[in-house]
């Protein structure tokens, strides 16, 4: 009776060693058809050797002399008076900065020139636009088409004046990239006519607003009219503007001070022509 359970154990191990062998041969013929072809696969190497780096900015270039920025001087984008410029003729100088390759500065840029001396190419201008006027609008597109910035200086206490950029148009023109804002103070009022605590209040009240509503440091501050004295020079140090611009014709230079800055006014009826022999300008 033992010998009878022990042939039939030894069978039944017999059969499980076979089915055993049987399967596992079913699951290597399986592995080998279902295993990618190890033949062309990009060893990793090879694949991070083929990833494409981002491009460095380019170094700006150190200037042998100071450095003369053309700060051009728009107002509104119409017509009418001495301080409104037709779309027409904006947009034929924006188009000329771009074919002449002029690149148009950030604030932040046209700082870092003009205390650094030094330029993101040897053809730069900064473009500015002053009270904000809700028609600057206008030459968006165009800023777009060439990748091309602005500049404007907004009057802070006028943001709900009908011809006047709101609050929201100004964070939406921020938003594109293609303009930043800067301070012509609150009122709109002459600086070297206030005393120096009515001069601190429209230097400092126009600076908070900006940084809180469009979430910024706000650097730079354009005089009305162009006017002030050197009381308001020391206030606009004070209240943490690191450069300030008048009216006053001409290239802008450090030489002047970094708060009594010149620029180029652009007005109506201007050629092309004109344009390009005033912002005409041999730096090296």
């Amino acid at each position: 009776m033992k010998k009878k359970w022990w042939l039939l154990g030894s069978c039944l191990a017999l059969v499980a060693v076979i089915l055993g062998t049987v399967t596992l041969t079913q699951l290597r013929k399986t592995n080998v058809q279902t295993a990618p072809a190890t033949h062309n696969r990009v060893p990793q190497e090879d694949v991070s050797a083929t990833e494409v780096t981002a491009k460095k900015p380019a170094p700006w270039l150190k200037l042998k002399h100071p450095l003369k920025l053309p700060i051009l001087m728009y107002h509104s984008v119409a017509t009418g008076n001495q301080l409104r410029v037709p779309k027409k003729q904006v947009v034929a100088e924006l188009t000329y900065l771009e074919k002449h390759h002029y690149e148009t500065l950030t604030t932040a840029q046209a700082i870092r020139a003009l205390t650094t001396n030094t330029v993101p190419q040897k053809k730069v201008v900064w473009i500015t636009l002053d009270d904000a006027y809700k028609d600057n609008q206008k030459i968006l597109p165009t800023l777009k088409k060439y990748h091309q910035h602005v500049t404007i200086n907004a009057i802070t206490g006028f943001t709900h004046k009908a011809n006047h950029l709101s609050l929201a148009q100004m964070k939406a023109l921020k938003t594109t990239g293609r303009v930043d804002f800067a301070s012509h103070t609150v009122q709109h009022l002459n600086l070297n006519a206030l005393s120096t605590a009515q001069q601190r209040q429209e230097l400092v009240n126009s600076k908070r607003w900006l940084d809180r509503e469009l979430n910024q440091n706000t650097q730079m501050l354009c005089y009305p009219a162009g006017r002030a004295n050197k009381t308001t020079h020391r206030l606009a140090k004070q209240a943490g503007y690191k450069l300030a611009l008048t009216t006053q014709e001409g290239f802008a230079q450090m030489s002047e001070g970094r708060y009594n800055l010149s620029r180029l006014r652009i007005t109506p009826g201007m050629t092309t022509a004109t344009f390009a022999d005033l912002i005409r300008v041999t730096n090296s």
